[in-house]
């Protein structure tokens, strides 16, 4: 039942674009510098931020929603969701496929959207496992304002070597992968494949470099780069390490997505030359739910690698990868979680919170629309009781959370 309010709530939130939105907010916390500015008070109206400052006049006739007690920061913003997706463990990726079709998985991408932007995550880059195009769907409803939701980005369908994720697949079975992936296996392939993804309504492209005991050639990498690019489109890859990452990164890819096994020198190159590591700091817990194989050793490493690539300056993004449940935990709770990891890190929390707001921002080239609370932005404005930057579990406890300058959460 309390699931269901949440969604009704949400379905019926109804904007106030046309009136000026007063926020008295009491720290105003910037996550670019980690500096808080007391007793602030920003203006909204029409969707945006019209200005900020201490001593603002209050048009007349405005709402003003005091949060002069709270902590106000913009909205957090996951790198990697599958919010069309969800199993209960890792190995029921492929039956998924038998059981839910694209309309099933685009109200499921609703679902979980909404309970991600109640949380305070307004914004979600969604890469791919969407079935045929769920996620653009999902992005299409959200933006004709049928529904309330997170701002979404898309990647479509996944472009991999042959088999998409799967593995040992009888042949008589036939390539059910493609229900959600692109087999392409030289570079015309790829190109004809970033083409189809664009034309259908991706935002950026989403690659699988070695999911196999084969992996794609620079060659193949910088057909995918060089085809997305000119058609304006970000390109992130699914890649762990090895000679695989080598040729990701000499690619000129935007983000590498998980990289659990990278090297200090493959750290090092993907900081010169800018890409992102969209890092997926699953929490062993979430691992071992799943019944994934050696959860503990790989979460080590994942702690391990995120230390590293801090420590050598790599542009962080928070993201999540979140597909099964764990306990009874909803996708928010879940993604709560993974502060752990980067506090096991050794990751400061000031750095935490611009991962998942100005690092996203700048990775999802949204950075003059959305990650900061600054006049001309849109108004994603979340808030909670105690201060991130002193504990960043304060997140768990955000009670105010405004999307597009509508509120969608308010504390009671």
């Amino acid at each position: 039942m309390r699931k269901l309010l949440l969604v009704v709530c949400l379905l019926l939130a109804v904007p106030a674009w046309a009136q000026t939105i007063v926020i008295r907010a009491g720290n105003l916390i910037d996550p670019a510098t980690g500096a808080v500015s007391k007793n602030q008070i920003i203006l909204v109206k029409d969707k945006k931020i019209v200005e900020v400052g201490a001593n603002l006049a209050i048009p007349k006739d405005s709402a003003v929603i005091d949060l002069s007690n709270e902590w106000v920061m913009p909205g957090v913003m996951d790198a990697h969701t599958h919010v069309t997706q969800s199993v209960k463990y890792f190995r029921e990726l492929d039956h998924n496929y038998l059981i839910e079709a694209t309309g099933q998985r685009a109200l499921r991408g609703l679902y979980e959207s909404q309970i991600l932007l109640n949380a305070g995550i307004t914004t979600v880059r969604d890469v791919g496992n969407d079935a045929n195009f769920a996620a653009v769907d999902l992005r299409k409803a959200i933006d004709a304002g049928w529904f309330v939701g997170p701002t979404v980005q898309t990647a479509g369908k996944i472009i991999a070597p042959f088999g998409g994720q799967s593995r040992g697949i009888p042949q008589e079975i036939g390539p059910f992968w493609r229900f959600e992936y692109y087999d392409a296996d030289n570079p015309e392939e790829i190109r004809k494949a970033v083409r189809e993804n664009i034309f259908y309504g991706a935002d950026l492209i989403k690659l699988v470099a070695d999911n196999s005991d084969y992996h794609y050639s620079l060659e193949e990498i910088r057909a995918a780069v060089d085809e997305a690019h000119h058609a304006g489109r970000p390109v992130a890859v699914h890649v762990l390490g090895g000679e695989a990452a080598d040729n990701v990164i000499a690619g000129g890819v935007d983000s590498i997505e998980h990289g659990f096994f990278l090297s200090d020198e493959q750290l090092r190159r993907m900081k010169e030359k800018g890409i992102f590591l969209s890092s997926t700091d699953f929490p062993s817990v979430h691992f071992a739910a799943g019944e994934f194989a050696n959860a503990e050793k790989i979460g080590a490493a994942i702690i391990d690698r995120l230390q590293r690539a801090y420590k050598v300056g790599v542009k962080l993004a928070f993201s999540t990868d979140i597909v099964t449940d764990y306990k009874d935990e909803n996708r928010a709770q879940m993604t709560w979680d993974y502060l752990a990891v980067w506090r096991a890190a050794g990751v400061p929390n000031a750095e935490i919170l611009k991962s998942m707001t100005t690092n996203d921002a700048e990775l999802l080239r949204i950075q003059k629309e959305r990650g900061a609370i600054a006049a001309g932005l849109y108004a994603d404005i979340i808030a909670m009781p105690s201060s991130p930057l002193d504990d960043i579990e304060s997140l768990r406890k955000v009670d105010f959370v405004m999307k597009n300058g509508a509120v969608v959460r308010k504390p009671r």
